[in-house]
């Protein structure tokens, strides 16, 4: 079972997992139970609830007692009794089922329209009767008052066939091409169907004369961004009495009333395919629209997303058990696909142990996708090792990092750095000795971390003339400033340097004063070792680098300026001086292309000149001669 939860609504997909295949033995499946986690873990709602292929078309009985489907291949249909939850017949047929109905409360009664134009009756021990029309056939539907089976294809006629007197009744005929999918409310039985034309059309069967006209294209035309493919009708089905929502091939949701011509709202699924199935969710009005590649459902007023279903495989057909949360959908997949949204409705009985299933996945603390991966940013793949594997699949790439698997980032770590363990055990040790010392007398001590920043907070709010700053010292929101080595200031790095040529650093003069007031605080003194200069002169009445005497009754902002220029030529001075040093080791460094004279040079350059000897004594000899 795979659970998601869409705009935080939980769905239960109950047919994910492995399936274990028939032919194997009782043993053989028992010893893959063991091994295989999958397939231990997997819920099957109606055992045996695939087709050898694909599925094309779910239907429940009216009952509720039974679930049908067919698919092929071979073309067949599956009866599934759900009080028992498995399999309780299977027929093949001589060609692919396009679509069926069941006429009786049960199984006993149904009626298959066929790809071959073929109509074939099934009673319960098995096929009754087969006939065939003249078209080929798109959809059909019965009429229970006048026992009419309507059948719509790829024609303008709609054929009656009476199932009572078992005759073919005067056709209706239609000013359409073609028509794709029909049906028949169930309050007031008014039969409408949808054209290739993207019309739909209202028969009344008590009067037998066209009741009414919708131009669905038309105002489907103007939002669709599609112009390639004509919006006709492809799906159709009553909510109520006057509501009516209409699927269009490009991929569009019409809400109609029919006492108007024009739609409440139009909802696009912006993903160009035509509408399979439409439905709605009475209690909560909710519209379920399915395409190829998604089920969404939607609020049919203003049409927010309530959430959706994204397809594995793409969709065929769409079948909502009455009155409860939980629907299946005929797929091009083996697998009957089922699902469990327990916010649209409770279990059916059959399956109530759904209801105290997911109950207690939700009191549990569920894994997410990302339980058993790491996010690492680069700097930090180059620092354990593994920046090469940049690009593969060991690697999720996402936002400024990555995601890694736990496993391998362990064993890179303890790789990278095996004495970590070891220091992690020495810190907690340093830990717990620290803690149980609280409990001695205490003598209050300068933190080991920033001490001149911890001296300068002392210092303001020792000071009268200043307004008393917050106590950082003891606030614990900034505990780890003064204890964790990471944040300690780096005052060797320019921009300090630059920022804060003042506050850097503090005259000895200063300290001493402090130092003397901490000594009645029982504070310990800072030792003169740990204060850091760079230039190797006081901040206080000295000559600068352009002989200018700074005396102590200059103003703040001139002293500022002065020792900001001072502190920008030391700093440039500083990385002339880099880069000098870099060339030079540069030059002194030989080229792997440059030969020099050396030991193993010498016999090359002896070789050349007993070479040239021979040349000159062999052009003599030649003359000679």
């Amino acid at each position: 079972m795979q659970v998601t939860d869409p705009n935080n609504v939980k769905i239960y997909n109950l047919s994910a997992g492995k399936s274990l295949p028939e032919w194997l033995s009782e043993r053989k499946r028992r010893t893959l139970l063991k091994k295989d986690v999958d397939i231990r873990r997997r819920i099957e709602l109606i055992q045996g609830f695939y087709m050898p292929g694909l599925s094309t078309t779910v239907k429940v009985s009216r009952d509720g007692q039974y679930v049908m489907a067919t698919g092929i291949y071979k073309p067949r249909i599956k009866c599934f009794d759900v009080n028992n939850l498995s399999l309780k017949f299977e027929r093949c047929f001589d060609s692919e089922c396009v679509t069926f109905e069941i006429l009786s409360d049960d199984y006993s009664k149904i009626v298959f329209l066929q790809c071959d134009r073929y109509i074939e009756f099934h009673s319960a021990q098995g096929r009754y009767y087969r006939l065939r029309i003249p078209k080929f056939g798109r959809d059909m539907k019965y009429h229970y008052p006048s026992c009419d089976l309507f059948v719509v294809g790829a024609s303008s006629d709609i054929y009656r066939l009476n199932l009572e007197r078992g005759q073919f009744l005067t056709p209706f005929s239609s000013n359409s091409s073609a028509i794709n999918r029909c049906t028949i409310n169930d309050i007031h039985h008014l039969f409408i169907y949808g054209t290739q034309e993207g019309k739909v059309e209202a028969w009344d069967p008590r009067s037998k004369v066209l009741a009414g006209t919708l131009d669905c294209a038309f105002n489907c035309l103007s939002a669709s961004e599609d112009l390639d493919i004509f919006p006709s009708v492809s799906a159709l089905k009553f909510n109520g009495a006057l509501h009516l929502g209409v699927g269009m091939a490009t991929g569009q949701v019409a809400l109609y009333d029919i006492r108007s011509n024009k739609p409440f709202y139009i909802k696009d699924h912006k993903y160009g395919l035509p509408i399979k199935d439409v439905d709605f969710h009475h209690q909560m009005d909710l519209v379920y629209s399915m395409d190829g590649s998604s089920l969404k459902i939607w609020d049919k007023n203003i049409g927010k997303l309530y959430t959706s279903i994204e397809a594995s495989t793409e969709f065929n057909n769409l079948c909502i058990v009455p009155n409860t949360g939980l629907l299946f959908i005929a797929n091009e997949n083996t697998k009957i696909q089922t699902y469990y949204i327990p916010s649209l409705g409770p279990a059916p009985k059959w399956a109530s142990f759904l209801d105290n299933l997911t109950e207690e996945l939700e009191e549990s603390n569920s894994e997410v996708v990302y339980d058993d991966y790491k996010f690492v940013t680069k700097q930090e793949l180059i620092d354990i090792g593994l920046d090469h594997l940049i690009g593969s699949k060991l690697l999720r790439a996402y936002m400024h990092g990555y995601f890694i698997d736990v496993r391998l980032y362990k064993k890179a770590i303890s790789v990278a750095n095996p004495f970590e363990f070891d220091e992690y055990r020495k810190r907690k040790i340093r830990e717990v000795i620290e803690r149980n010392r609280t409990n001695r007398v205490q003598v209050n001590k300068l933190p080991k971390v920033n001490k001149d920043l911890a001296l300068k907070i002392i210092n303001d709010q020792t000071n009268k003339k200043k307004k008393p700053a917050s106590n950082l010292l003891e606030d614990n929101r900034f505990k780890s400033l003064f204890e964790n080595p990471d944040f300690e200031i780096n005052k060797n790095a320019d921009e300090y340097r630059l920022l804060n040529p003042v506050l850097s650093r503090l005259d000895k003069t200063k300290k001493k004063e402090i130092e003397k007031t901490l000594v009645g605080q029982e504070f310990e003194p800072v030792q003169e070792g740990t204060e850091t200069t760079y230039s190797g002169k006081s901040s206080s009445d000295e000559d600068d680098d352009d002989g200018e005497y700074v005396s102590d009754d200059s103003s703040d902002d001139e002293s500022w300026k002065r020792e900001m220029k001072k502190q920008h030529k030391i700093i440039q001075r500083e990385h002339r001086m880099r880069e000098k040093l870099a060339q030079h080791e540069d030059k002194n460094q030989p080229k792997f292309f440059e030969l020099r004279q050396g030991e193993e040079f010498k016999g090359v350059n002896n070789l050349q000149k007993k070479l040239s000897r021979c040349v000159i004594i062999y052009i003599l000899s030649i003359k000679l001669i």
